[in-house]
């Protein structure tokens, strides 16, 4: 595997790369899932389990956005104002992620997740029976709260389970859950949205809540991961590598979202795609995340920073062909499902880059990867904005994107150039191997 990593640094990033510090934890003893966390077929089950969980979430996060219609409506409010439900879920996300990880730090993480996945569940519940548009909007606040961490802390058993070598493919398939949402769970709530009621929706979600409940009961094993302290989670926050990968994350995404958050009128305007076929265009962008999320986690266990390098260069030229595939229908389709692809990618990567940098601070530091992706959403959305309101035409926001992809390889270039943080004696935790 080292060899293999060489070889790859070699070959694509030898001026880059040469000299680079690795800013990863310190080296653990080998640990083999195998020989105290069940058989195969059982963390198989537990993967599954996990991803179960990121579908549902990945369903309830987007779906909402395709229904603000039939909410604002449901409801006597503008669409405008029912969209602040959309950023009250985000709000969720960004509070709840840093909070639950860290007060939830002695918490074994089996025990965890399932709580995690109640409140989740009772947040949707919540949803379905909010009487008026203030309840609705605590309810999407609440349903937000468990978001980051249940993701932080299953990319943690998923890593745990997956043992060393491939900890960034078992990352992939638990954020594939998400992926898939946006392919079969996003289309299909949205269509029982739309023909039995938006709230029938989120009480779809509400039951694969409970599904995921008893899957995690029943097959998530019993972990021997160490729990810290809050104490102890906090100290990720002291350390410069984490604020730089986190930074990557923010800004890296941003590029994406500028151009996602406005696409359905891109493609109608400038690619002259007809309507009926948008919903076709976002399911390709999820079919292309599923891609993105498998090819990623194998590129970063093949060589971690090399491989972030990669997708995140990739993500770049996808959003500068973007500008000019879009103006052609067919194009533009096979470019939805590329950004689709090279977004993912980027993710495995990153995550168990924070995974390594944290030392004993995995909770938080995994967490707040998913707290940064909302950030990178909303800072996305903005500039997307801002481009388009100055004139600049639907074309721009993918223009700013590229701009943005190259900030991200920028800071991740100065941050691999960086010593590593300092470690006390002890703070090293068994990562499943770098």
């Amino acid at each position: 595997m080292e060899r293999a990593g060489r070889s790859f640094r070699h070959s694509f990033y030898p001026a880059i790369l040469e000299g680079f510090p690795m800013t990863t934890a310190p080296a653990c003893p080998p640990h083999d899932a195998r020989t105290d966390d069940g058989p195969r077929a059982g963390r198989t089950l537990a993967m599954w389990a996990l991803a179960l969980g990121g579908f549902g979430i990945g369903t309830t996060e987007f779906m909402a956005m395709g229904l603000l219609p039939e909410i604002a409506t449901g409801l006597g409010v503008s669409e405008p104002s029912a969209g602040h439900i959309v950023s009250a879920y985000a709000a969720g996300v960004v509070v709840g992620a840093p909070l639950i990880a860290t007060l939830t730090a002695r918490v074994p993480r089996k025990t965890l997740l399932i709580a995690l996945m109640v409140a989740f569940t009772i947040g949707n519940a919540a949803t379905v029976l909010a009487p008026g548009y203030g309840a609705l909007v605590v309810s999407r606040f609440v349903a937000g709260l468990p978001h980051g961490a249940y993701f932080g802390v299953a990319a943690i058993v998923a890593a745990h389970l997956a043992g060393r070598g491939q900890r960034a493919r078992a990352v992939a398939l638990v954020m594939m859950g998400l992926s898939v949402a946006n392919v079969v769970g996003v289309p299909a709530a949205s269509w029982l949205g739309i023909a039995l009621g938006w709230r029938t929706a989120f009480g779809l979600v509400a039951i694969i809540g409970v599904v995921t409940v008893a899957a995690v009961a029943a097959w998530v094993p019993a972990l021997s991961i160490p729990t810290t302290s809050a104490r102890t989670e906090l100290g990720a926050l002291r350390r410069k590598q984490v604020w730089m990968t986190l930074a990557v994350a923010m800004i890296g995404f941003g590029g994406v979202f500028a151009v996602y958050t406005y696409i359905s009128t891109t493609l109608t305007d400038v690619a002259g795609l007809p309507k009926s076929l948008v919903p076709v265009a976002l399911m390709l962008f999820g079919l292309g995340m599923v891609l993105g999320n498998a090819v990623g986690g194998r590129l970063a266990d093949r060589a971690l920073v090399p491989g972030i390098f990669t997708t995140m260069g990739a993500l770049g030229v996808l959003l500068a062909v973007f500008v000019v595939a879009v103006h052609n229908p067919y194009t533009a389709l096979v470019m939805v499902f590329l950004l689709g692809a090279g977004c993912a990618a980027v993710g495995p990567g990153l995550q168990v880059r924070l995974m390594d940098v944290a030392a004993d601070a995995q909770t938080l530091a995994a967490s707040l990867h998913h707290a940064a992706f909302n950030l990178a959403n909303a800072i996305g959305a903005a500039i997307g904005g801002a481009v388009i309101a100055a004139g600049l035409g639907y074309t721009a926001p993918a223009a700013a994107g590229v701009l943005l992809a190259a900030a991200g390889v920028l800071v991740f270039a100065i941050a691999v150039r960086m010593p590593a943080d300092r470690v006390a004696p002890g703070e090293a935790v068994d990562t499943g191997g770098q």
